[in-house]
């Protein structure tokens, strides 16, 4: 089962040098994956559902894409578990003109059903036709792997960025900051709650100004870590997006990017941690090429330990992609 969308990139989806922003892209892969898990979720007689975003593997934006040009983005189910779907993502650009085609990114989602009279109540995902064994067993391996990694990260999130007065240029303080959004309608999916992509847009928008105020440049998302969504998030609910950074190397900056939602209408719950990623960004001068970044200047323990984390997953994904064992901690 596959399907695609196409849509042509305006001005206001791009950022002031032309180029789109890596949220709007994330928000159409979304699209793309929730159309096609739904329509597989419904596809057998039962209880309707509709299919909820609960984790986004790493994406790399491979090449840009500017204002005019045509996304392509295409979803294939790869894999389904008893209560979950994982949709593979393409993303192609089409400069309209000339009939150039260039792959600008490779995603993978995972989404679960959630019933439509229920939204607590998890269904049964119908399976799909494998045409080899080995695909099974790969998908069930990717399926493990993401299911530990979802409870790792959650039991680590616990903390919450604070401001700071006054603080120096190149420090985590200097450049964190924060958004807050009310969550409409226009936001949310059939159920009432936030729309997976909404919030990865919102999120790579903080991350970018987190980056920005870094380095005083233009500049682009360069990947995303795996995007965790811990809780669902109503209708309602204020939530606020924190972004710090937490690692430069000479030409990137890892951000760390919390969202934290707040049932302001419901006295019963308290606020909770919704989601949360790490952003990758590249600094780039004028005529587009990168530029080396301003060095992070880690000042208390817990940055300086985030520091060495994000230096050990940039280390890590630089040795996969030179094809190299990944170093060990």
């Amino acid at each position: 089962m596959a399907s695609q969308l196409s849509r042509i990139m305006r001005p206001d989806d791009a950022n002031v040098a032309g180029n789109v922003h890596g949220g709007t892209i994330l928000k159409m892969i979304e699209e793309a994956g929730a159309i096609i898990s739904t329509r597989h979720c419904n596809s057998q007689n039962g209880e309707r559902c509709v299919a909820a975003l609960a984790r986004v593997e790493r994406t790399d934006f491979l090449s840009p894409m500017c204002i005019g040009e045509v996304a392509h983005v295409s979803a294939e189910i790869t894999y389904t578990s008893k209560h979950s779907v994982e949709v593979q993502v393409n993303v192609m650009s089409e400069n309209i003109l000339t009939g150039t085609k260039k792959l600008t990114n490779k995603a993978t989602l995972w989404y679960v059903p959630l019933s439509l009279k229920n939204v607590d109540k998890v269904l049964e995902v119908p399976p799909v036709v494998y045409s080899q064994q080995e695909q099974e067993e790969e998908g069930r391996k990717r399926y493990e792997a993401q299911k530990l990694e979802r409870m790792e990260t959650k039991w680590r999130n616990g903390d919450i960025v604070q401001p700071v007065l006054n603080p120096e240029p190149n420090t985590v303080s200097y450049s964190q900051s924060s958004l807050i959004h009310l969550v409409g309608p226009s936001d949310c999916t059939l159920h009432g709650f936030v729309h997976g992509g909404v919030t990865m847009k919102l999120m790579d928008e903080v991350a970018g100004i987190v980056a920005a105020r870094h380095c005083k440049t233009n500049i682009v998302t360069a990947s995303v870590d795996a995007i965790n969504f811990h809780d669902k998030i109503r209708k309602g609910c204020v939530i606020t997006i924190s972004g710090r950074m937490t690692f430069t190397s000479n030409k990137s900056m890892e951000i760390e990017v919390l969202v934290d939602a707040d049932p302001v209408v419901d006295n019963s719950q308290k606020r909770y941690r919704a989601a949360s990623a790490f952003f990758t960004y590249v600094s780039l001068s004028q005529e587009g090429k990168s530029l080396p970044v301003p060095q992070l200047v880690p000042e208390t323990e817990d940055e300086k330990k985030r520091f060495e984390e994000g230096k050990g997953r940039y280390l890590q994904m630089k040795a996969k992609r030179q094809g190299r064992p990944e170093p060990q901690p």
